[in-house]
């Protein structure tokens, strides 16, 4: 499988899907759900304790991943591990063969099954960025020489639909600074949003790829409203879930059609359907991808 950089380089519209590792140590449907789009997804971010949530590693997940041909993303918080660990488990990643790193801040453990957890926010999303440059041109973050360098694909996020987006596209300025070649926004559903934020960045010469959440249905839509920060599921879209016979029907049709209206915006997209993988193909066959 083509390393996720190259395909960045080579102008082809971006497909990446997210991989969501196990409560426990059956990675059986985990992987599975990854092998159904194999050779049609560009490459798999797997998450990192996602909403602070705890389950098996984004490390071990993405080397399972690797070790069947498949491209894994690396996804890496600051939430749990100091300096020292993120460190370490970029060097680990890269020893695995895992190049593909997309550098986060974290949720807050409140929003997770462990609220009682101490967080660690050693550093932040920019901080970590410039330390795996600085790893990548062979020394530590406390300036020590390594013996023998990792070299990766750094990538970070953005909100689009962020209300004011001004201090957005200030942090995505200095995650470019910092080493970010890529980026994965949160969730879209308006390109007229989407291609007003792409008209705003686009002095940056960065390769952004579009995030969609799967709507499952109208009540997820409207949580995520409310609890969630910088996303806007239109009414008229609730709408159209509200009157569809089949909701997982109505969302492989809804989700097709953004990726259509995005696909001349942006380099590519990226997909979190949060428990509704098995919809993922026939996503990509509505979308002719």
């Amino acid at each position: 499988m083509a390393q996720l950089i190259d395909v960045l380089k080579s102008g082809k519209f971006v497909v990446t899907s997210e991989v969501a590792p196990p409560k426990g140590v059956d990675m059986a449907q985990c992987l599975e759900d990854a092998e159904l789009v194999r050779g049609r997804a560009d490459a798999f971010n797997v998450t990192d304790q996602q909403s602070s949530v705890m389950r098996n590693g984004s490390l071990a997940t993405s080397c399972l991943l690797k070790q069947r041909g498949l491209e894994p993303v690396f996804q890496l918080t600051c939430r749990d591990r100091n300096r020292i660990a993120l460190q370490s488990d970029l060097l680990s990643a890269y020893v695995l063969g895992i190049e593909n790193v997309l550098c986060l801040t974290g949720d807050y453990v409140s929003l997770g099954d462990h609220p009682q957890a101490k967080p660690v926010f050693d550093l932040d999303s920019v901080s970590l960025l410039r330390v795996a440059k600085r790893l990548q041109e062979g020394f530590d973050m406390a300036g020590k020489e390594l013996k023998g360098a990792p070299k990766f694909c750094l990538g970070a996020v953005v909100t689009p639909g962020a209300v004011p987006l001004e201090p957005q596209i200030m942090k995505m300025e200095k995650k470019v600074k910092a080493g970010a070649q890529f980026f994965q926004t949160q969730a879209v559903y308006d390109a007229k949003l989407l291609e007003s934020f792409m008209a705003q960045v686009k002095h940056l010469k960065v390769p952004i790829m579009a995030g969609i959440v799967l709507i499952k249905s109208p009540a997820q839509a409207r949580f995520m409203n409310k609890n969630v920060a910088g996303i806007k599921v239109p009414d008229s879209l609730i709408e159209e879930m509200e009157k569809a016979e089949s909701k997982p029907q109505k969302c492989i049709e809804v989700t097709a059609r953004l990726i259509k209206e995005f696909k001349g915006l942006c380099q590519g997209v990226h997909l979190m359907p949060i428990g509704w993988e098995k919809r993922v193909p026939a996503i990509l066959d509505a979308a002719g991808l």
